[in-house]
Order: structure tokens, then sequence, then C-alpha cells
């Protein structure tokens, strides 16, 4: 099946405009990572997380003040899903069996009627918190820098610093994203080994999607010597271009059918999926194609005079 066959859009032309996008989107990102920033889930920060059900709706604002007075911790609390489940975290260390049993008796005592039950719990030491977001970091810079390589070595540095500012900028604004909802939504948007494993999966999927457009135009480069780059470029886009619409398509429908119906566990994971597969598929056309042509312009003069003199 193909779509979008024997198109002929100019997507190069208006590279100024998305630059300008891009650079609005990474504003606001890189301010939203400022602050308010990113919340850290347990994997990464430590202490004990419960999730609990009541019979009926419990102000999320005064069970964190409750419990706080009760045992002199902080805490803090929030709807998850709906308004007869909350996510209790605490960095509180101790016997979490004992914390637990206080947690629920405190909330019982102080709203009326709530009867709270415990739905989920996790556990995680600030050791292992530590190096857990240690290997989580030099997972991902070690995967763009692989990447990095085998863009070089497959195409050349042009290609590979097109590809890995590409995928700087997808990983970017969905963490933007993350920074500037997570005190919104109504489910948990905390970074955690999920996430990380969200941002592994864009990064894969942005690559691939890049190189078969990179790998399009260095063929299309030596079919076409006499045309300048850009036109080149602009060719081989647009006979990638039902591929990446298909491809993209149904990878996003079922991703958002997993964040309908997937559970609130599963919102966070899939919700970086759709953000980072739709600005993925963006940035393989309007972000990485147009720094090549821009830099193989730059620096392949030669070119740009046989096209001229044709």
């Amino acid at each position: 099946m193909r779509i979008f066959e024997n198109t002929r859009f100019d997507f190069l032309s208006s590279f100024r405009k998305s630059y300008i996008i891009s650079g609005i989107l990474l504003l606001v990102s890189i301010i939203s990572l400022i602050y308010p920033g990113l919340e850290a889930g347990i994997d990464f920060k430590g202490g004990t997380e419960f999730i609990i059900s009541t019979d009926v709706p419990v102000p999320t604002s005064e069970v964190a003040s409750v419990l706080g007075t009760a045992t002199g911790e902080v805490f803090q609390a929030k709807e998850f899903g709906d308004d007869q489940t909350m996510l209790v975290r605490t960095a509180a260390e101790g016997d979490p069996d004992a914390l637990e049993a206080t947690v629920l008796s405190t909330i019982g005592e102080a709203f009326a009627g709530s009867n709270p039950e415990l739905a989920g719990k996790s556990l995680v030491t600030p050791s292992i918190a530590s190096d857990l977001k240690e290997k989580a970091i030099i997972l991902v810079f070690g995967a763009l820098f692989v990447i990095l390589l085998y863009i070089f070595v497959r195409f050349d540095w042009r290609y590979a610093l097109g590809a890995v500012l590409c995928l700087a900028h997808d990983v970017v604004i969905v963490l933007g994203l993350f920074a500037l909802l997570h005190n919104i939504t109504p489910f948990s948007l905390q970074i955690d080994q999920a996430i990380i494993a969200a941002l592994l999966t864009i990064v894969g999927y942005s690559i691939n999607d890049t190189v078969v457009v990179f790998d399009r135009i260095r063929e299309y480069a030596l079919l076409f010597k006499t045309e300048p780059y850009q036109q080149v470029a602009n060719r081989a886009i647009n006979t990638t271009l039902s591929r990446t619409i298909l491809t993209s398509g149904t990878t996003l429908i079922a991703v958002l059918i997993l964040f309908l119906i997937g559970g609130e566990v599963l919102k966070g994971f899939s919700l970086a999926l759709l953000v980072g597969i739709g600005v993925g598929t963006y940035s393989s056309i309007f972000v990485a194609s147009p720094i090549v042509v821009a830099l193989r312009e730059k620096y392949t003069p030669a070119r740009r005079m046989v096209a001229a003199s044709a």
C-alpha cells in the first residue's frame, strides 16, 4: 500500500520556519526543565510509594499534611487516575510494613468513611536509587554515542551531526513536556526506569526513520550529481514519505490505544512514546535533513559550482 505517491512537496524551502518552531519548542522545554523541573520517580530518588484506594474522595493536600503531622516526615500525595485513588510518597526510612500500617491507620482516622486499602507499594533505598540513576545516564549517553559512531561510519560526519542533533531535539522536547505537565496530569509523569526505556525506544525509532531518509539522500546525490543538495533532499524525502506516514501512523495508533486503555502505570510510558514518535517523525524531515543539506552545501562547494554551470 502506498499513499502520497509521486509527491513533489518542497519540504526544505521553509527550513527557517521549521527551525523557529523547533527553537520555540526547545526553549519552552529547557525552561520547563529548569522550573518546575522533572519529578524523579522512586527508582531514582529512593523512598517508599503507596497506591491507596478509598471508598470516598479524599483531598490529597490534606492527606500529605495529616501524614506529616502524625509521623514527623515529609509526604507527597496526589490523585492517581481517579479521585478515590491516590499516590502517597515519602523519603522516610525505616520498616516499610510499619510505615504502611501508619499511613493506612492515619488516613482512616483522619477521614471518616474513607476505609483506605493498599493497592500497591514500591520501596527503593537511596543507594540503589543512586546506582540506578547513574546507570540510566550512562545508558542514554552511551546509546547516543553508539548511534553517532554508526552514522559516522555508514555515512559521514555531517550526517552523524544531523542525526545526533535530531535525537537530542526529540529527547529534550519529551522531557520538557514531562517537566511542564507533571503537576497537572491526574496520572504520574515521574521519571523512572519505564520512562528511560521509552526514551531509548524513541531514540531507536527516530534514528531508524532518519537513516531511511539519509540513505535515500545519499543514493539520489549519486544519481543526480548536477542537482543542488536541497533539491536532492526534497526528492528523497518525497519518495520516503509514504513509508514514513504509514509506519509512524500505525505505531501511533497502537501507542494511543495503549495510552487510553493500558492503565495508570502505563500512562507516562505511552505518553512519552506518543510525543516522541510524533516529534521524531517531524524532526527526521524538518530538522535532520536541513542540517545535512546545509553542512553538505557549505563543505562541498564543488558540487554547487557544477550545479550552477549545468
